[in-house]
């Protein structure tokens, strides 16, 4: 082995672990390695947002570390520069999927920790979203797994966003959106209901409040483009001319203007019949430049 090290034809990537040739190392195998590494030989599972994206979420490439996960009667060595090992008394047999490369925990369970372990609630209201639209878990799956946590960091945000996101609201601004209707006291709207058009297709509706024909939509960056511009206002037309209330808003201002976005939601339920909530019986209205899900994380 020392010779094979010496004249190039392996490399030893960590202690006792080495690649049996001398070209750069893969993404896969630096997975490996870590495993390997922190593992002690035997392979620890891969966790968090390391572990959805290997069952195949897609997000934007980041300089992220490796996330491992241990149960805590197993002792690790000073993991690899880059990678971060979490110590768990909450891990089961059915939270490992071995039959992935490297083994990881399973999506649901990946989620859950990903959420737990982000850096802000925005950020795991984001994965939530991200996961559940990508098809990655089921709303069944990750009940599951949050009802095997006693403790669990941010657990209302993560619970509301993953009732959210599993209910139909499957885009992050769609789900703030909820959670501010919820804040002001508005009546709580369907998600993602079907309506059928003119040509007989079958439309989507972001959010609708069913009883007093308000829809609302929000909008990604994808409906800037010229084509998808067009083609929303011939849309809006066919809402307008169904009788329907319409209210689109861009995706930012759900975080940036939200207290803008309650006001002309309120105005368009109350028009339409709403008779709203006594003035002394109100919750707080948001702040223009109030952050979302602000809950103090809980330790674990």
């Amino acid at each position: 082995m020392n010779h094979r090290i010496a004249t190039g034809r392996w490399r030893r990537l960590y202690l006792g672990v080495y690649l049996a040739y001398g070209g750069p190392v893969t993404p896969v195998q630096r997975l490996w390695t870590a495993s390997l590494a922190v593992g002690n030989g035997r392979p620890a599972l891969l966790a968090g947002l390391t572990a959805l994206r290997v069952h195949g979420l897609r997000r934007p490439e980041t300089a992220e570390p490796v996330h491992l996960i241990l149960p805590t009667h197993l002792t690790d060595r000073d993991p690899p520069a880059g990678v971060v090992v979490h110590r768990t008394r909450c891990l089961t047999r059915d939270d490992a999927c071995l039959d992935v490369s490297p083994p990881c925990t399973t999506a649901a369970r990946s989620l859950v920790d990903a959420a737990q372990w982000a850096l802000d609630d925005t950020t795991a209201v984001a994965l939530v979203a991200a996961t559940f639209q990508q098809r990655l878990v089921t709303l069944d799956q990750v009940r599951t797994v949050l009802g095997g946590f006693r403790r669990l960091r941010r657990r209302s945000v993560i619970e509301a966003a993953v009732d959210d996101a599993g209910g139909g609201s499957e885009s992050t601004y769609e789900i703030e959106f909820l959670r501010l209707c919820r804040l002001a006291g508005l009546p709580s709207p369907s998600r993602q209901s079907v309506r059928r058009d003119r040509s007989g297709r079958n439309r989507y509706r972001d959010v609708f409040f069913d009883p007093w024909q308000v829809q609302v939509e929000i909008d990604g960056s994808q409906h800037m483009e010229t084509h998808g511009w067009y083609a929303d206002m011939r849309s809006g037309n066919e809402i307008a001319i169904s009788g329907v209330r319409l209210l689109r808003f861009p995706g930012w201002a759900m975080r940036h203007r939200p207290g803008e976005v309650i006001a002309d939601v309120r105005a368009a339920l109350e028009a339409a019949g709403w008779p709203g909530i006594p003035s002394s019986s109100r919750l707080r209205r948001p702040s223009g430049r109030e952050e979302l899900g602000g809950s103090t994380p809980s330790s674990r």
